[in-house]
């Protein structure tokens, strides 16, 4: 028998993702399975839609909407099963998506958390913006991934197809040991949104799990189906939340320079919203590091005993990827030296 396994898809008034993308995960492949779908307070008519047309699958109802981290708490508190899936609403699947990647866990107990390849469901031939072949940080502790470097993506011709241990994995397919889920408390409620998923990865780091990557499983994402690229708040979010990851999990000393250095470089990035005419966005950033410094002494309390040294860990870029993108003008991972 396989292990059990919950895909659990968080939705918030995704009626039309669930339509178009919820019948193929309920043709997956794989003979111990159950599909969840946490509602996080939907205002559209998702829930009674799915009740209709998908009496099969399980509704766990969230009074509030708790965001992407708090929801999935919520939810997979009243979830059992050896395996998570935490799968976006507006992924869609192949047959043979799972299993590969519960065999790739299933064969070292270090292995605590994974993704499959993940390509744009627009154009399935290229790599998508959130994860495509496995998440890194750079010195600085920049996120990006291997087949997506800023906004240049990678046609997939076979150059990641090799297992991989990385650094982070996608929250749009992340696949997760629950014991390992419930060691670590699960995902930064108080993230609420973007980068949750590094956060936990790092911190199962810390704990010397690993953090792989199954090239032989794919699924495709639409991308900003819930939030768009292009949103003042999203830039906040991620510029307040990575700060935060920083703080919480690296030694102390090593915390104080590499903070101290990104804001600075995110002060180039405040001056360069504020050139182009994009107001909104430089004030997205002032707000991220207010609410950080603000944050400060709160965060301190997440921190725990042990932070393994930062440039020990597997899956970072001990240079500056902003530097090497944007100065040295390299656009494919493969080109990282």
């Amino acid at each position: 028998m396989n292990p059990s396994v919950a895909v659990v898809i968080l939705n918030w008034n995704g009626k039309a993702f669930l339509q178009q993308f919820l019948p193929g995960i309920l043709l997956s492949e794989y003979n111990n399975l159950q599909i969840i779908v946490g509602d996080n307070a939907s205002t559209d008519d998702s829930v009674a839609f799915l009740e209709a047309q998908f009496p099969s699958v399980k509704i766990i109802q969230n009074t509030l909407n708790y965001g992407f981290a708090g929801g999935y708490n919520k939810v997979l508190e009243q979830v059992d099963a050896d395996y998570f899936i935490l799968l976006n609403s507006d992924v869609e699947v192949t047959p043979n998506w799972i299993k590969p990647v519960i065999d790739l866990m299933e064969s070292d107990p270090e292995i605590a958390a994974a993704q499959p390849k993940i390509k744009w469901q627009l154009n399935k031939n290229q790599f998508e913006y959130a994860g495509a072949a496995g998440g890194y940080l750079d010195i600085y502790g920049y996120p990006f991934c291997r087949g997506r470097l800023f906004n240049v993506y990678e046609f997939d011709n076979g150059q990641y197809n090799e297992t991989k241990e990385v650094f982070w994995a996608s929250g749009a397919a992340f696949f997760i040991k629950s014991k390992c889920w419930k060691e670590v408390g699960g995902l930064d409620a108080d993230l609420f949104a973007h980068m949750e998923e590094i956060d936990l990865c790092w911190r199962l780091k810390n704990l010397n799990y690993k953090i792989l990557y199954c090239p032989d499983a794919e699924v495709y994402h639409v991308g900003g189906g819930t939030l768009q690229t292009e949103n003042p708040f999203k830039t906040y979010l991620n510029f307040r939340n990575n700060l935060i990851i920083m703080q919480k999990n690296l030694p102390a000393g090593d915390a104080v320079i590499r903070i101290t250095l990104r804001m600075w470089i995110d002060f180039i990035a405040w001056w360069h919203f504020l050139l182009t005419g994009k107001p909104k966005f430089t004030l997205a950033v002032s707000k991220a590091h207010f609410h950080f410094v603000k944050s400060i002494f709160k965060t301190a309390k997440k921190r725990k005993e042990f932070q393994k040294p930062y440039a020990k860990h597997i899956g970072v870029y001990n240079k500056s990827i902003v530097w090497a993108f944007f100065i040295k003008k390299i656009k494919y991972f493969s080109k990282l030296t």
